[in-house]
């Protein structure tokens, strides 16, 4: 368990910065009270869908809901390439950290085979 907190603590701060710096800044121009109504809107959505217990990615409703504050200044104020990009990081995340689960757990049940 403290290897999961430590990992998490070094992938915070190495790059956590670069994800909100993008949110931010890269994917629209955020103001505190449009970051305020982002995540005011991504926590509701997020309890709606905890209450009735359909699983949800915390990442891909905060995208959303920024993406939904930026496009109500202007369609062209969201950079929608950098929309896709993160669109495709996203899909590719999941059978990539499948993959890598599988091969550790491969790996653990050959060492440990014993």
């Amino acid at each position: 368990m403290l290897t999961c907190h430590a990992t998490i603590v070094l992938g915070t701060m190495s790059g956590g910065w670069r994800i909100v710096k993008t949110m931010g800044n890269k994917l629209s121009k955020l103001r505190p009270v449009d970051g305020f109504c982002a995540e005011g809107a991504a926590s509701l959505v997020l309890f709606g869908a905890s209450a009735i217990g359909v699983p949800i990615s915390t990442t891909h409703t905060i995208t959303g809901a920024i993406v939904g504050v930026g496009t109500l200044k202007g369609i062209r104020a969201v950079k929608w390439g950098v929309a896709g990009n993160i669109v495709w990081a996203l899909i590719i995340t999941i059978p990539a950290s499948a993959l890598i689960s599988a091969a550790f757990y491969w790996l653990g049940v050959m060492v440990f085979k014993g």
